[in-house]
């Protein structure tokens, strides 16, 4: 009688259970449009099938016209975002629920365990790193207390460029790999910032880098390549255990002991200076670091720290720069326009200086339409959501990976004219200042909501000044035989697909350039 009764209450509570889940999955509302997924898999082997993921995700996009996709990878929902009103749903009005990040592979092993501030999830860790950037490292009182070391870097990038155009390569004089120079410029800066040096080596003859700061920057971009590359194990996470699937966690193991391989013994060493008393004021970031009071962080967390602020200086600004100039190369009037800007406000007989920044507004209109029409990544850096919620209408499940699309949104046909085409004028604002951060979502060079860039003002500041004094200094011509410059991107990535090479000259008095 028991066991029958027993058996009974069972069925009961299951036949209950089955139509509670029937009801509410009849009542909530639908998930965003997207591909019919397999059972357990779902739509990984058509991922796998069509590489690289992000033009297949946006292809989908275009082909089902929708602003918001859903694609099942494994049991993970991933939620892509093109539209800004639905993206501003996300990342500003319920950031709450979707600010946090998803556990990765490439995540974990960049943040050192995320004991960063970028990839950790939120919590009290993300807290008390966040409160240190903001009011610590790159607070406006700290970023005046580094002007004299950005001067610095904006002064060698001229002397460096300066130098170029004396040697004599047996093709031309001036001859210079844009990329090159841009991609030196961010890393060299950030290394003053943090280090107090702009090289870990010596560098070479002419004031590029050398050897150290090559590997260095490689391994720095190999890192951000693989760092949100979709990854298999990241939707089938026992696979970690058995096998690197797609070779991803070998790749950037490696790059990341090529990095750390220059910077952590740089910490290490400074901080048992500040131990042995060798060291006793704060002269760059790793000082602040190192003497923080209210809150101070272990080794560990410094270099998780460090790295991440290596990271995020790198690509963005140099990316940003030799797509602005390649762009204002092919189109002259745009160019002269710039020159004629910088005659206006700076003059020929000064350089141009960060406290003329405000008043350069066609400067920095094409560094945003450069952030606009070629940004740096397809998507942002993903976030989680931490519960269930509805967005746009559609259900999100919690645990849902949300993307938000930098293509869809900067080239954007509901808010954009003519999308494709680069146009500085799009973004004058009469005698308003032109402000690169875009809190409308209309671009997306430094996002929003809680997980926003805290690096604006930095970003803002290394991008123009480097436009500016590239524009301000030199004029540039193609090679020759190259009638104008190829725009074409790469296949897997958003980067130009062959690096911008120009040739220089210099176009102010001979005593304006730095000499040492």
């Amino acid at each position: 009688m028991t066991i029958f009764f027993l058996t009974h209450m069972s069925i009961c509570y299951l036949f209950l259970f089955l139509l509670i889940k029937f009801m509410s999955s009849k009542l909530r509302p639908p998930l965003p449009p997207g591909p019919t997924p397999l059972p357990y898999v779902g739509s990984i082997i058509s991922m796998l099938r069509n590489k690289p993921t992000f033009r297949w995700i946006h292809r989908m996009m275009n082909e089902m016209n929708t602003k918001i996709l859903c694609v099942r990878l494994g049991n993970v929902h991933v939620i892509a975002v093109s539209d800004p009103d639905i993206a501003l749903e996300f990342l500003k009005d319920k950031d709450w629920i979707f600010s946090s990040r998803p556990d990765s592979m490439s995540g974990y092993l960049t943040s050192g365990g995320y004991l960063d501030t970028v990839l950790a999830p939120m919590g009290d860790h993300w807290k008390k790193m966040r409160s240190i950037l903001s009011m610590d490292i790159l607070s406006g009182t700290r970023h005046k207390w580094l002007q004299k070391k950005r001067n610095e870097e904006d002064d060698n990038i001229l002397r460096y460029i300066n130098n170029r155009c004396k040697i004599n390569h047996g093709v031309t004089e001036g001859f210079v790999n844009v990329r090159i120079l841009a991609q030196q410029y961010t890393t060299n800066m950030v290394r003053k910032l943090v280090w107090g040096r702009r090289y870990f080596g010596k560098g070479s003859e002419d004031g590029g880098p050398g050897k150290e700061e090559i590997e260095h920057a490689e391994s720095l971009w190999t890192i951000l390549v693989y760092l949100n590359a979709f990854c298999v194990t990241d939707y089938f996470p026992w696979l970690r255990w058995i096998t690197d699937f797609d070779g991803h966690e070998k790749i950037i193991r490696n790059a990341i002991r090529m990095a750390r391989k220059y910077q952590d013994p740089l910490i290490d060493e400074r901080i048992q200076q500040w131990q042995d008393g060798v060291r006793t004021r704060q002269e760059d970031l790793l000082d602040v670091f190192i003497t923080l009071k209210n809150t101070p962080l272990t080794t560990d967390e410094i270099k998780a720290q460090i790295l991440d602020l290596m990271l995020a200086g790198f690509d963005n600004v140099s990316n940003n720069i030799e797509w602005a100039m390649a762009e204002m190369m092919n189109n002259p009037r745009i160019f002269d326009k710039a020159v004629h800007e910088l005659d206006f406000v700076v003059g020929k007989d000064r350089l141009v200086q960060e406290s003329d920044l405000p008043r350069l507004k066609y400067i920095k209109s094409c560094v945003k339409e450069a952030f606009r029409l070629h940004p740096v990544a397809a998507f942002n850096v993903p976030h989680v959501t931490t519960a269930n919620s509805t967005i746009a209408g559609y259900f999100i499940p919690k645990g849902s990976h949300i993307l938000v699309s930098r293509l869809g949104l900067g080239r954007n046909p509901d808010v954009w004219e003519d999308t494709l085409t680069f146009n500085p004028d799009r973004h004058m604002n009469g005698h308003k200042e032109v402000v690169l951060a875009d809190y409308n979502l209309h671009t997306f060079a430094f996002s929003t909501g809680r997980r926003g860039c805290p690096a604006v003002l930095l970003g803002s500041t290394m991008s123009t000044m480097l436009l500016a004094r590239l524009v301000q200094g030199f004029t540039w011509e193609l090679p020759l035989n190259e009638p104008h410059v190829d725009l074409k991107e790469n296949l897997h990535d958003l980067a130009k697909a062959k690096p911008l090479l120009a040739i220089a000259k210099p176009r102010l008095p001979h005593h304006l350039y730095p000499t040492n």
